[in-house]
């Protein structure tokens, strides 16, 4: 068996179990309101074990709940009264598959309800697990919410507690309810329990119309945030607090341990601002608004972050792809998480976390500019620039090109009032240059002198594997070095595949057949003119066969792909479930889809399809010929490092594929992002131990003379 296979595995055991424990097919509700139910009025005490199942009722009163009387809410009206004692019986038919349930209390004044003799659940009464006498008095009033159509209260039992209080067969829900006084005007009692069901089987009743199933708990970091009802806009920020849940299976009930703390919080977006789940971009703040440079979920300090939420793109997974094969090829690109949002205790979803692009030295390696670098070599980066649209309400700012079609050139970081005018026109100047020399008889001879050629052919890979719509000339990042760090422009980093691999449906065909650089005609042709001249120089075209060749057989085969996506499906768990709870739209078209799914496995299903296929086609019509390159071949290209066992213990088998291991490393990461663990890597295969290291999941990373190869790489210690 591969490490790979084994890795996969391992977390299918981490992963699937937890989450596969939690797994809900459906809701059912096993008593209603109104059934009929035994009742006590609660002039006298009854016997003390008259909520337990061996209890005789037969000598109560029976009736359709709710049982009160004042506000017209009641199936039977019974005489004023302190107290009133309820009782019901039920069967289950197999409790092996129930995994939880959920006791909903709508009531006036207090109430203790008790499942097989068992406290559960109560309020505004009493001290918990001692039963109120039966002229014990509400704490305060409380008023019933049914009848003026609110929605009762809910008390969760998880599969832990069901397994020591359920008994296949007849079982029992007491529930005894209390007035706040004597002479109270009104007394209400309507409850419910529903019970979340792991397989098909339907041997209950519908939930009421009301009924909305919980939230039970992820695989992924919960992502909370509270903006105390104010309402987040596309500028400018508002303060929010946001809190961070990721312990390995998460609750909303645990503790804040990835983030805790104030952000400023915008929408952003371009066409995406008009789907109704928006896109976020925010800031860690101190309390008193200055930057916090912190950790978020394993990725490296920073204060800049974006909450993406995929919306048409319904796999859920098309931008953390794409950024996984960016990864994949050495080149900075943004790294992500996923996770599952909330704002203002509203369910949001499936979000990725990622990294704005912004130079820093984890992000974009670049040079910083200071106001004193007017001139000389320091006037030449490092800068961070893009082609997209010049739009008035996208606040950026930049020039158009002076060549047809022209294109709009907009200044990303520095942000343009942060440049002094002379470092705005260099820029212009240096990019007006090359697009000169590209127009020129011997541009083949002139183009590296302005661009780095093999992080274009990194670009240019990745780019066309996903094919997507808005490839080359919107959210198309470039950033320049200074001259004495080559001083020559890089490509990307990547951003932005929402409506790639196949997921638009217009201008240009979304098969996984042809090559996106060279759309032309009907096909929206609006690519800079120098996209298709550069690549189209034999040379270029060569190396980039050769590179192909050689990610091909590491990190882009099919199949380690394939695993990746298997590895985030598995990450996920019940999580997409609930994202299509929250947002109705599988069957359903969203601008601009081609393709529409019925299921999430069907969109999953589709996208791996659809990748299969671009890669096949991609294999049997690469440019150029490696063999007539002027170099042999590319730097041979790090597969993604695997870990076994895993989870672990004791010690863990790192395997590795790298070219030289002169100067490799590992280094592990809890998460918090401190460094736990550094050590040189000899061999392919490692023996690790781990000493003392506390249980939890930690990120690993890998290095070879200082360039981070791998970031992506999770190890869980039990």
């Amino acid at each position: 068996m591969s490490s790979k296979l084994t890795f996969l595995l391992c977390l299918l055991l981490l992963i699937g179990f937890s989450s596969l424990a939690q797994s809900i097919n459906h809701w059912e509700t096993a008593i209603h309101n109104d059934d009929t139910w035994h009742f006590h009025i609660g002039s006298s005490e009854p016997a003390s074990d008259w909520m337990k199942p061996s209890f005789d009722h037969t000598a109560w009163n029976s009736g359709p709940g709710g049982f009160g009387y004042g506000d017209g809410d009641d199936n039977t009206t019974i005489a004023s009264t302190i107290s009133v004692y309820l009782t019901k019986d039920f069967t289950l038919v197999d409790t092996s598959v129930i995994k939880y349930a959920i006791l909903h209390a709508d009531y006036d004044d207090a109430f203790v309800a008790y499942l097989n003799g068992n406290e559960i659940a109560r309020n505004n009464i009493g001290t918990q697990g001692v039963p109120p006498k039966h002229d014990d008095l509400a704490t305060t009033f409380k008023e019933a919410t049914l009848y003026s159509g609110g929605t009762p209260e809910s008390y969760a039992l998880d599969g832990t507690s069901l397994r020591s209080l359920l008994m296949k067969g007849t079982n029992t829900l007491s529930i005894q309810v209390h007035n706040h006084t004597s002479t109270s005007s009104d007394l209400s009692s309507n409850f419910f329990l529903s019970l979340g069901i792991s397989d098909q089987s339907r041997n209950y009743t519908p939930t009421p119309s009301w009924f909305e199933a919980p939230y039970l708990g992820s695989t992924l970091p919960l992502v909370i945030i509270s903006t105390n009802n104010e309402t987040i806009q596309d500028e400018p920020k508002i303060t929010a607090h946001m809190g961070i849940i990721d312990h390995g299976y998460n609750n909303l009930t645990d503790a804040y341990n990835g983030y805790d703390g104030q952000i400023a919080i915008e929408i952003r977006g371009a066409s995406s601002q008009s789907f109704p789940k928006k896109n976020y971009g925010f800031e860690t703040q101190l309390a008193n608004g200055e930057n916090n440079n912190i950790s978020i979920i394993g990725m490296p300090a920073e204060n800049d972050w974006v909450l993406h939420g995929p919306y048409s793109d319904k796999s859920l997974l098309r931008n953390t792809l794409a950024y996984h094969m960016g990864q994949a090829t050495g080149r900075y690109t943004p790294r992500t998480r996923l996770c599952e949002l909330f704002i203002n205790d509203t369910y949001e979803g499936v979000y990725m976390m990622t990294e704005k692009i912004k130079r820093d030295k984890n992000r974009v390696d670049l040079a910083s500019l200071k106001e004193e670098d007017l001139s000389g070599e320091e006037l030449t980066g490092g800068y961070i620039f893009q082609i997209d649209r010049d739009d008035a309400n996208s606040n950026i700012d930049g020039w158009y090109s002076s060549t047809s079609p022209s294109k709009f050139y907009a200044y990303h970081d520095p942000k343009p009032d942060e440049l002094a005018t002379v470092q705005r026109e260099y820029l212009k100047e240096y990019v007006s240059s090359f697009e000169s020399d590209m127009k020129t008889s011997d541009f083949e001879n002139k183009f590296q002198n302005y661009v780095d050629l093999t992080s274009w052919i990194d670009y240019f890979l990745v780019t066309e594997i996903g094919k997507h719509i808005d490839a080359y000339k919107l959210s198309f990042y470039m950033h320049k070095k200074k001259i004495t760090n080559g001083g020559k422009i890089h490509f990307g980093p990547l951003w932005d595949f929402n409506l790639a691999f196949g997921n638009f449906d217009f201008a240009c065909s979304p098969d996984p057949q042809g090559w996106t650089y060279e759309f032309q005609g009907t096909c929206d042709n609006s690519h800079p003119f120098w996209i298709k001249k550069m690549t189209n120089i034999p040379e270029v075209s060569n190396q980039i066969n050769c590179r192909w060749n050689g990610l091909r057989d590491g990190p882009l085969h099919t199949d380690s792909l394939m695993d990746f996506l298997n590895l985030k499906e598995l990450e996920m768990g019940n999580a997409p479930k609930r994202n299509f709870e929250r947002w109705e739209i599988l069957g359903e078209y969203v601008w601009p889809n081609d393709y529409v799914g019925e299921t999430y496995d069907e969109e999953i299903t589709f996208l791996k399809n659809w990748l299969t296929t671009r890669l096949e086609w991609m294999d049997d019509n690469m440019l150029g010929d490696c063999s007539l390159a002027s170099i042999e071949k590319q730097d041979e290209v790090y597969s993604l490092a695997g870990a076994y066992p895993n989870p672990a213990t004791d010690y863990f088998y790192l395997e590795t594929q790298l070219a030289n291991y002169q100067n490799a490393r590992l280094k592990m990461f809890n998460s918090l992002g401190q460094e736990v663990l550094s050590m040189n890597i000899n061999n392919s295969i490692e023996k690790v131990h781990l000493g003392n290291l506390p249980k939890g999941i930690y990120n690993f990373k890998i290095s070879v003379g200082g360039l981070e190869k791998s970031s992506s790489n999770k190890l869980i210690v039990q």
